[in-house]
């Protein structure tokens, strides 16, 4: 994907990785207003990468929305890193390959990814910094709805004070929500905003750097996250201004507290009423993402069993107190990988 933009001479090599990767950033327009965005930090979150470079597109096309992409190149210079953290994307780890989470390293920079990040952020001195990820299946919203999309004004402070650069990154997440609300309705988030100075984006935002967290979700049966991908990209539309926002001038940074703050209540799969060792139960499945051969593969992994769990699942089976057999056999335990599921009796395959 890169290569389109090394042919539009946009690409700069901005350092290395600690294996030696290159780690690349796309410098485009020329604008008044400097934005510094970063994606998959964490190795495994690959969803925002795919929104920058539907973004990417949006803006280097000039057979349609010419208007739009001219005054996004007029108003901005946009620098983004695609992939801060080489190594774990290679292997589709969350941390880099000393083990460590970039996003854990803000305040001692030991990593050479980290470094990389805060040297862009010294020299190009951001107005706002953009900081991209995916979030686990397991979040949902008080409605009972998943968390497809989540955001954050990161806290600058232990006393979450609402600084201007805090109120500035709260009015534009006020803005997508507004939008997002017309998408999606009742699926967008507000993530945990404690204050944790080893955090990239509590250190930027304690410079006075406003920062928003983006936070890639689950949208239902999307897995791949090919929907959740494309509200991504609306976001970005409307943060830059590319999208209207109706009654604009009707949005204040305070809306950003209506955003309902996340809840961890989802499962992928629930079943329920199962019947073990002549006990009903519920059996809380989550999946686990691997990488086998070139491939993610989703992994059902035994994440509970018990007795009337409160937590939803994406998906629900229920099991009308039959005994079942999971991987052939009666005895299944928590952290139990999952090759099979069968009903006992009736010998019939269970599938997720």
């Amino acid at each position: 994907m890169l290569s389109e933009y090394e042919k539009l001479g946009l690409v700069e090599v901005v350092g290395y990785s600690e294996k030696g990767q290159e780690i690349k950033l796309i410098q485009i327009g020329n604008g008044p207003k400097k934005i510094v965005a970063w994606s998959q930090m964490h190795g495994n979150e690959s969803t925002t990468t795919k929104a920058i470079f539907d973004f990417l597109k949006f803006l280097t096309q000039d057979s349609q929305f010419k208007t739009a992409v001219d005054f996004f190149k007029n108003s901005f210079t946009f620098c983004v890193i695609p992939i801060l953290n080489p190594d774990g994307a290679s292997v589709y780890s969350r941390e880099n390959a000393n083990g460590v989470d970039l996003n854990r390293d803000a305040a001692n920079l030991t990593q050479k990814e980290s470094r990389v990040l805060r040297k862009i952020f010294n020299n190009f001195k951001p107005d706002m910094c953009l900081n991209l990820h995916d979030q686990r299946t397991i979040y949902s919203l008080p409605n009972g709805k998943p968390a497809t999309l989540s955001f954050l004004s990161p806290a600058a402070d232990v006393n979450l004070s609402v600084t201007n650069a805090r109120k500035n990154a709260m009015l534009a997440i006020a803005r997508m929500n507004q939008v997002m609300q017309k998408l999606i309705p009742g699926q967008v988030g507000r993530y945990d905003d404690a204050f944790n100075s080893n955090c990239v984006g509590d250190t930027f935002q304690s410079l006075g750097v406003p920062t928003i967290l983006f936070e890639a979700g689950h949208y239902p049966l999307d897995y791949e996250r090919e929907i959740t991908r494309k509200y991504i990209f609306y976001s970005l539309l409307t943060l830059f201004n590319l999208i209207e926002v109706e009654d604009e001038n009707d949005v204040s940074y305070q809306d950003y507290f209506s955003i309902p703050e996340n809840e961890k209540n989802f499962s992928d799969v629930i079943l329920r009423n199962a019947l073990l060792a002549q006990k009903k139960v519920d059996i809380v499945i989550q999946f686990q993402e691997k990488l086998i051969d070139a491939q993610i593969s989703f992994i059902p992994v035994i994440d509970e069993i018990v007795s009337n769990t409160s937590k939803k699942g994406h998906k629900e089976i229920n099991l009308e107190e039959n005994e079942i057999l999971i991987n052939s056999h009666e005895n299944v335990f928590v952290n139990e990988e999952i090759a099979t599921i069968s009903y006992k009796i009736l010998q019939k395959p269970i599938f997720l």
